[in-house]
């Protein structure tokens, strides 16, 4: 059984078991004392305003797509990111169809003493960052498109499409380029962070991999982004995340790639755990570039048994593909070995989960340098299963192209790192977290001190400001003069949060 197989089986559970959905305060917001010809709001910094009926009626004229108030058709399906633990209710939501959209919708935020705004393309956030209460949502699920021309191995990505959109599109032409691992992830969330993928080790990280980008900055202006024009945006968009305004289109790279891959999960006993680990640590580093080397430890809830998982893509020549997975050969014989040549799309879809809104997830990350020993034993050690709730630890390898880069090249620091290490635990939807969460935490704290920062994309809640900032390392400095360009007011500030001067100053004043 693979780890999609796993998640599934731990996700079906769940929604066996789930708890009907609260819509207190969806009823709360709706009855509201508010006169019905506005609409109540906040600022990003939390000021209350209120929008006027013309002024609603004015944003909506200017708009293709639509406009959703809480009493609208679709605007239940539209709030709602895929961890429901964030279940929060924007003021209004926006789905553009087009970049004419997105910038009369920024502009409306701007225009009303800057409106607290959440982009949401896949609904991915694990820290809840592309949801907002009474603020404007900007929903991108309208707005995607992928055009291909393989004479050029080029890509032209709309900034709300999904990375399956991309990977099927480029694939019909032999052509692809490194994009995550769940095909339902939005390239707009994903590529900003840095994009990691199971063709990263041979080709880099997403940003790796961008001719060019067209961005709708604070100001409403569309700007277009390379190493020519306007290269400092285009420096802080690789790695930044979305701090700097909403990327509307995305110029990938393509590489020829084979359709055909080798992929699939070799499963053992939670019992071998601590020679799996020992294997991992010693072979990751080493591995070829065109071989992406996942590890997992899982337990489901209830009573099934505990997994160890190799995840693997092995993209090159096939006279290799037995040479690159000789050291996993070596811990014997596997609960179950599904390694086998695959379409390379079909691969990519293989981690979805089809229902993700069953559980209830918390998830703590950060970078690695090296897998020591002492930090093997703290996984192994550390690592306390519950039946009541899905726990995991699994890392995305780093190496290879992506270390090839000069940390200071991108926005995108951590260069040097070994994998992302994250941990995670997912409950039935409907109870109360509190214990799990803190569970997750208890853990973290043992493993936490053999990292350095942590990946944008999996930024939790919690994150402190200076956490944040040390997180960027040595460019931390420079995204802050991007910031100072591209946004002074911080409009853009569900994210990794890089404050622009004034902001900074105002808050030590």
């Amino acid at each position: 059984m693979k780890r999609r197989a796993f998640l599934q089986s731990a996700l079906a559970s769940a929604a066996a078991l789930s708890l009907p959905r609260s819509n207190l305060l969806a009823a709360a917001m709706r009855a509201e004392p508010v006169a019905p010809a506005s609409l109540g709001a906040v600022t990003g910094d939390g000021k209350a305003v209120t929008l006027s009926e013309r002024a609603l009626a004015a944003l909506r004229a200017r708009l293709r797509g639509r406009l959703l108030l809480a009493s609208d058709e679709g605007y239940e399906e539209a709030r709602q990111i895929l961890n429901p633990s964030f279940d929060k209710y924007p003021a209004l939501v926006v789905q553009p169809t087009g970049v004419a959209d997105i910038r009369a919708a920024v502009e409306f935020a701007q225009e009303h003493g800057g409106l607290l705004l959440a982009v949401k393309c896949g609904g991915h956030s694990f820290s809840g960052q592309s949801t907002c209460d009474r603020g404007m949502q900007i929903d991108l699920s309208r707005f995607r498109h992928v055009r291909v021309d393989p004479a050029s191995r080029t890509a032209w990505v709309a900034g709300g499409s999904l990375l399956g959109e991309v990977d099927h599109e480029s694939m019909a032409y032999g052509l692809a380029t490194p994009l995550g691992t769940v095909s339902h992830t939005g390239v707009g969330g994903l590529v900003t962070g840095g994009g990691f993928g199971r063709l990263a080790r041979r080709f880099g990280l997403a940003v790796d991999n961008l001719k060019s980008v067209q961005v709708v900055s604070a100001d409403g202006r569309l700007r277009r982004a390379s190493a020519d024009e306007n290269p400092d945006l285009f420096w802080g968009v690789r790695g930044g995340g979305g701090n700097f305004g909403i990327v509307t289109n995305f110029e990938f790279q393509l590489h020829p790639l084979q359709r055909q891959v080798y992929g699939g999960s070799m499963v053992f006993p939670m019992a071998r755990a601590r020679e799996a680990i020992e294997l991992f640590a010693a072979y990751g580093p080493e591995a070829p570039d065109d071989l992406s080397l996942g590890f997992t430890m899982a337990q489901p809830p209830g009573d099934q048994p505990g997994i160890v998982v190799f995840e693997v893509c092995y993209s090159g020549p096939e006279s290799g593909v037995e040479r690159a997975l000789a050291p996993l050969r070596k811990l014997g014989k596997p609960l179950a070995d599904e390694i086998r040549p695959v379409d390379y799309v079909e691969l990519q879809r293989s981690s979805d989960m089809e229902d993700p809104r069953a559980l209830g997830i918390y998830l703590k990350g950060g970078f690695i340098r090296s897998l020591t020993p002492e930090l093997a034993a703290a996984i192994i050690d550390g690592f306390r299963p519950d039946p009541r709730r899905m726990t995991a630890l699994f890392f995305q390898v780093g190496g290879g192209a992506i270390a090839r880069v000069p940390p200071d090249a991108t926005a995108f620091a951590q260069r040097d790192i070994f994998a992302n290490m994250l941990t995670i635990s997912g409950w039935r939807f409907g109870d109360d977290p509190t214990e799990h969460i803190q569970a997750t935490r208890a853990y973290w704290s043992e493993l936490e001190p053999h990292t350095h920062g942590f990946y944008v994309n999996d930024l939790v809640p919690d994150a402190t400001v200076a956490a944040i900032q040390a997180n960027y390392r040595q460019n931390h400095e420079r995204l802050v003069a991007v910031k100072n360009q591209y946004d002074p007011t911080n409009l853009f500030r569900l994210n990794a949060n890089v404050k622009p001067s004034t902001v900074t100053a105002s808050l030590q004043g």
